[in-house]
């Protein structure tokens, strides 16, 4: 088997290379994933007996992989330890209000929703973390709320907030590796102590980048301008929300954030116009190394471009793949090769390996390793060929055919990353972006940028205007196929090997030339079998225990709180899939009164009784007792008295502050919870904050 084992590896010997960040986040994944030190050790220590293990094979490519793979996965799991041990900053440990002086280090503006969001630097001595993040409504925003500015203010702040229920967004996690202690919301007034601005070039780029997203929202108004500006910027606030949703629901929501589509066709466009106004010259054309000149001003302004847009980790993350292209080119080689992407894969998992858990990355990486290895297959290259002779009809047909399969081929890698991170996916995604991704790329960017540069003589206006057409354009395409029936496709959270399962499977079937590869499709299948037979939870409890939602048998969600605000109910919904159907109140088999729910839940049979406190106000204690002995489940947000017992389980407020969020299933009985047992990652853990309280 070993030497089978030798030829196969021998004649895949050019693909070797891709599985080196494979490895590298394996390592990065098994640390994610595990939840206590003891376990990374344990993970370590496996991956050295590996890499032993493999040391005694007799010589050859599969020792020298082995062994490079499984020390690959040692320096991953090291790598983000150490990553996350390094950003440790001081932490907000409860929610506070708080009267402070800080230092604006960002100005974010969300003109769509009324707000200023600023990240402030606290000065020491105040019992606050180094950096917060708070939102001001614009009516309370005074002049001179600039970076470097000094300001005094009253704020509600909160700790970073963990995922509220299993399978959501976990903004803790985000948060600990951006140092943000709090978030929270300014309170009355601000006052402006120094409007000194930063002079450092981080500034500057800020501030010009402000400016420019101002003028933009003022040339083209409403959700028009603010994605113009998000296309520049990558400013987003300017949305509006609806049509923020209709992005996302009709698979378009990747073009409001800057990526590899936005710096690749600036970077094509600027190489394209140098190659052709330089050929202008004869002398030039005949005695210059035009591509090396072309693709050196190219790459000059894809990072202008990068800084200009927030240099955010996926732009610099498509800036560094486009520059390992431009270099390809400017070499003579072929220019986009999975080599270059596992190139750029492994430069980006070094600098932020945190990275590799979020949707971004995956989805981008996704996305651009289908692709090319779509059309490295040998017989779609013979198919997408030119013929000798042949008609532009023909041409053309073959050229559309080539980009359904593309955009066909790619959502198929996208469609497992979308329901595991946002539980829902477009499944009309393909054809919209057939037509959305060449308008942005060959009509409205090029628009806008010839409308910026004709503002610096005052004739922007007409390009503005025809760039507002087209961006409406766009618009009204994703709220077309937002529209149509079954445009979305939901699923409630899967489990983590369902999905581990699939990105394995994609990996070995892109990654492989021969026939091995298809073993990669039973194992594809096993994945989304598993996930598509991953039930709704029967029951949901937020992590603070205020917010319920039993689901129906005939479907739907019935709200304990019916004035849970749109986030907590979006959340809600999200993650069950299913829809809202109203409060408890109108469940049939519920009785409510202001103070508590009891409900009668069916499951496979089986009728579970659940109890719910909903107001601040204590029961008499004989009613409280006899209504948890005839209970199943009794959820509280506050902590209830011992003598409570409901049958089952009793989720109060001790519980939920050492499991977080619960999904609960009935058939059969299950628990999942946000926190697991002794989880050690650093913004799990529940421990006293660094600084005097």
């Amino acid at each position: 088997m070993i030497g089978r084992l030798e030829h196969w590896l021998d004649r895949e010997r050019d693909q070797l290379a891709l599985w080196l960040p494979v490895a590298l986040g394996v390592g990065i994944a098994g640390w994610f994933t595990i939840p206590t030190r003891e376990g990374w050790i344990a993970f370590l220590l496996i991956l050295l007996s590996g890499a032993v293990a493999a040391a005694l094979i007799r010589p050859g490519r599969l020792r020298r992989a082995a062994v490079i793979a499984a020390l690959l996965a040692v320096a991953g799991c090291l790598l983000i330890w150490w990553r996350a041990e390094h950003v440790t900053s001081a932490r907000l440990d409860r929610p506070r209000v708080a009267t402070f002086t800080a230092k604006i280090e960002a100005v974010e503006h969300l003109a769509a929703r009324d707000l200023v969001r600023l990240t402030l630097l606290p000065d020491a001595g105040q019992s606050l973390p180094g950096r917060v993040r708070v939102n001001v409504p614009i009516p309370n925003m005074p002049p001179g709320l600039d970076p470097g500015a000094e300001v005094r203010l009253g704020a509600r702040l909160m700790p970073p907030a963990a995922a509220a229920l299993p399978g959501a967004y976990d903004f803790a996690r985000v948060a600990w590796f951006r140092q943000l202690g709090a978030t929270g919301t300014a309170l009355g007034t601000i006052e402006v102590v120094s409007r000194r601005r930063s002079t450092g070039f981080t500034a500057r780029i800020n501030g010009i980048r402000a400016n420019l997203t101002d003028h933009i929202q003022k040339s083209l108004g409403g959700s028009a301008g603010g994605i113009a500006a998000a296309l520049v910027t990558g400013d987003q606030g300017g949305i509006a929300e609806a049509d923020v949703e209709a992005m996302r629901t009709s698979g378009l929501a990747h073009l409001l954030s800057i990526s590899g589509l936005h710096v690749g066709a600036v970077v094509a466009g600027t190489m394209l116009l140098m190659l052709r106004l330089l050929a202008l010259s004869p002398t030039l054309a005949l005695r210059a190394p035009l591509p090396m000149i072309a693709a050196g001003v190219a790459a000059l302004v894809g990072i202008l471009y990068t800084l200009l847009a927030g240099a955010q980790i996926p732009t610099v993350r498509s800036c560094i793949a486009a520059l390992l292209i431009l270099a390809a080119l400017a070499m003579g080689r072929e220019a986009v090769t999975l080599r270059l992407v596992a190139a750029g894969a492994i430069l980006v998992l070094l600098l932020w390996p945190e990275a590799l858990v979020s949707p971004s990355f995956q989805l981008s990486f996704a996305a651009v390793t289908a692709l090319v290895a779509f059309h490295d297959h040998p017989r779609v290259r013979a198919f997408a060929a030119r013929r000798e002779g042949e008609g532009w009809i023909g041409r053309g047909l073959r050229a559309v055919l080539i980009l359904l399969a593309t955009g066909l081929a790619v959502e198929i890698a996208l469609v497992p990353i979308a329901l595991y991170h946002f539980h829902r996916a477009g499944i009309h995604g393909v054809v919209a972006n057939m037509i959305a991704i060449p308008l942005t790329t060959f009509i409205i960017m090029p628009l806008e940028a010839l409308a910026l540069l004709m503002d610096v003589i005052g004739l922007g206006g007409l390009f503005w205007k025809i760039s507002g057409i087209s961006l409406n354009f766009l618009i009204n395409i994703a709220h077309f196929v937002e529209s149509q029936p079954g445009a979305v496709s939901a699923l409630p959270a899967m489990p983590l090997a369902a999905f581990g399962l699939m990105v394995l499977a994609g990996l070995w079937f892109c990654l492989w030339r021969e026939m091995p590869r298809w073993l990669a499709l039973p194992v594809f299948l096993a994945g989304a079998l598993w996930a598509g037979l991953t039930s709704s939870p029967d029951l949901l409890v937020t992590s603070d225990g205020r917010h319920v939602a039993v689901r129906a048998n005939a479907g739907g969600l019935f709200l304990l709180r019916p004035g849970a605000g749109d986030f907590t109910r979006e959340t809600l919904r999200t993650v069950a899939a299913e829809t809202e159907r109203g409060p408890l109140d109108v469940m049939p088999s519920a009785r409510c009164s202001p103070d508590l729910c009891a409900a009668d839940i069916e499951s496979d049979g089986r009728r579970w009784r659940l109890l719910a406190t909903r107001s601040p106000y204590f029961v008499s204690w004989p009613a409280m007792v006899r209504a948890c002995a005839e209970a199943d489940i009794v959820v509280s947000d506050r902590r209830l008295p011992k003598g409570c017992v409901p049958r089952w389980l009793k989720v109060d407020r001790l519980l939920l502050a050492r499991t977080g969020g619960l999904a609960i299933r009935f058939d059969p009985p299950e628990i999942t919870t946000v926190r697991r047992a002794r989880d050690d990652h650093p913004w799990m853990r529940v421990s006293p904050a660094s600084y005097p309280r």
